[in-house]
């Protein structure tokens, strides 16, 4: 499985209101590192997973809306936890999204797997890995 990843940065504010979080139900920051790494069994005609531009392009686009923001505050959340695993998978769903409709390029749509990593610092870190689907 051949594989490419490309990787951006995000700051946020949020909080986790529940006991198990102990400190963290209180209202604080995260800086993500954010990688994503996408999957191909056999190389495009191009010899590549993915445009690497357009891996780019779309992560910065995905991300762009929670950046500098307040989780607790944006509607798509509602009442959600905002877990650095449940942000994994929402970047996830807008990625998979983003090849299936060909931001990625034609060859997007044939992408194996995606995985999404959030890194919180350099000794914890959460990933979600799937198939785009369609």
């Amino acid at each position: 499985m051949f594989s490419v990843e490309v990787r951006d940065r995000i700051m946020i504010a949020h909080s986790l209101p529940d006991p198990f979080f102990g400190p963290a139900q209180k209202l604080h920051g995260a800086t993500y590192l954010v990688d994503v790494t996408f999957f191909r069994e056999q190389l495009t005609t191009q010899n590549v997973v993915v445009d690497i531009g357009a891996a780019l392009d779309v992560l910065g686009k995905t991300l762009k809306p929670l950046a500098y923001q307040n989780l607790d505050a944006l509607p798509q959340f509602g009442s959600q936890l905002t877990t650095t695993e449940f942000l994994c998978k929402y970047i996830f769903d807008r990625i998979a999204e983003a090849a299936r409709t060909g931001a990625l390029g034609a060859d997007g749509k044939t992408l194996s797997r995606i995985r999404v990593t959030l890194s919180e610092t350099d000794l914890a870190r959460a990933s979600y890995e799937g198939a785009i689907g369609g």
